[in-house]
């Protein structure tokens, strides 16, 4: 029988791989292979991962020879297999039943199926605005402020303009004048998010159906989108300004600011736009115009009288592509569909 022990801790199995966790498994082998080769594998890490090995590393105290022997055995049992490991949601799901419990291994899968992200805060990132703002007015502003503070600038400042005027003040004073969070503090937050916010997204990830139907519309031909907006907007007005509301078409570009405009310029597929304002309007085409040197503008407006007569399902199809980039810059950050340029007249 061999023995693993520390200051604290004795342990004693038949097999001695198994008296120690995986954190302490990982810590022998990074200790075993040695500090140049550990030091490879180290970089790799998340720093959630260092941090954890390293605490386990730090307690392991005297490792005897036999129980390195087990674990590197064990290492290289796992590896023998020519076909490799596959890893998925079922083979994972699976694996946790038959160590643990039902209802630790539904809540375990409950949050890997949640929002995609190895840490916490990765996790957080790829939740919808909206969402993450509704989760935080009810939380303390302090908490909030310690929240934000961990995500990336763009998302949090588009968080924060969803929340009330007060509150969002107060949770940016918190932001100025936070002192660094001790650890102990910020697991507790990263707990409760776990707990109580991302898995519960994880059970009950729906898009919203508003979203979804936008989404659609914004897909339909100029002639199908009219006749079923008109449908619906009889069967339920309120309903279907909610929808047109979260559309975005060719023609709201009008709405936006220059600078966003001279962005979006910068990114679209340059051989749609000739094709695209031709089915636009006047308003629309002038706005592109300005965000070019006279002699581009003067380029494309020759490119498109020399299209000719063209369908309008071959414009819309242009102008579809133009605002699926718009969309994809949106999403990323670069540019807020909610700004407006406050320039909806006509220019002659």
């Amino acid at each position: 029988m061999t023995t693993f022990e520390n200051g604290n801790n004795s342990f004693a199995h038949p097999n001695a791989a198994h008296a120690l966790n995986g954190k302490q498994k990982a810590a022998v082998l990074m200790l075993a292979i040695g500090r140049d080769q550990a030091a490879k594998v180290l970089k790799l890490l998340h720093e959630d991962e260092l941090r954890d090995i390293s605490v386990a590393m730090s307690s392991l105290g005297v490792v005897r020879a036999e129980v390195v022997e087990a674990v590197c055995h064990e290492f290289t049992k796992n590896f023998e297999s020519p076909e490799g490991l596959v890893g998925t949601y079922e083979t994972t799901e699976d694996f946790l039943r038959k160590a643990l419990p039902s209802e630790q291994v539904d809540k375990i899968m409950d949050e890997i199926r949640g929002p995609a992200g190895r840490t916490m805060w990765d996790k957080l990132g790829n939740v919808q605005e909206t969402v993450l703002a509704n989760y935080l007015r009810s939380e303390y502003p302090q908490t909030a402020a310690v929240i934000l503070s961990r995500l990336q600038p763009a998302h949090a400042a588009r968080i924060l303009s969803l929340l009330p005027e007060d509150y969002a003040t107060d949770v940016m004073m918190r932001v100025l004048h936070m002192e660094t969070v001790q650890r102990e503090v910020l697991d507790s937050v990263e707990s409760t998010l776990r707990s109580e916010f991302i898995s519960s997204l994880g059970r009950s990830a729906k898009r919203d159906s508003y979203e979804l139907l936008a989404e659609v519309f914004n897909n339909f031909d100029r002639k199908t989108e009219t006749r079923l907006m008109e449908a619906m907007d009889k069967r339920n007005h309120e309903d279907m300004e909610k929808v047109k509301a979260l559309m975005f078409t060719f023609e709201d570009i009008k709405r936006l600011p220059h600078e966003a405009l001279m962005r979006i310029v910068g990114e679209i597929d340059r051989e749609k736009l000739p094709l695209a304002l031709k089915g636009a309007s006047e308003t629309v085409r002038n706005m592109f115009l300005q965000c070019m040197s006279k002699r581009a503008g003067s380029i494309l407006m020759e490119e498109i009288s020399a299209l000719g007569p063209v369908r309008v399902k071959d414009a819309d199809t242009a102008q579809s592509e133009i605002v699926a980039t718009i969309k994809n810059m949106a999403n990323a950050g670069e540019i807020d569909l909610t700004e407006s340029g406050g320039n909806d007249e006509i220019i002659p």
